[in-house]
């Protein structure tokens, strides 16, 4: 049976990733609703994707529940953006020939 110490510290954990994990939602309903991601770098929101997705996987394999839960939950929105960041670049390009 887990201490009230490492249950106290497990909480800390959840309320955490739920926080950081909420935070994507309104960026991904504002691209979402106003289809523009021209303020978006799309290489800074690949690796942010990719990131989320090595924590995901890293929280798999060490067993790290508020880990694994927040960046499973967290790739939803990360990647609505990406995919719309990767859409508008895809037809900038052929809009200008590339």
């Amino acid at each position: 049976m887990a201490s009230q110490g490492s249950l106290a510290v497990s909480l800390l954990g959840y309320a955490a990733a739920t926080l950081t994990t909420l935070s994507f939602f309104p960026q991904a309903l504002k691209t979402i609703r106003a289809g523009d991601v021209s303020g978006i770098s799309l290489r800074a929101y690949g690796l942010l994707t990719v990131g989320v997705a090595a924590w995901a996987l890293y929280g798999l394999l060490s067993r790290n529940g508020p880990v694994t839960v927040a960046n499973v939950i967290t790739l939803v929105p990360a990647s609505v953006v990406l995919e719309r960041c990767i859409k508008a670049e895809l037809q900038g390009r052929r809009r200008r020939g590339l």
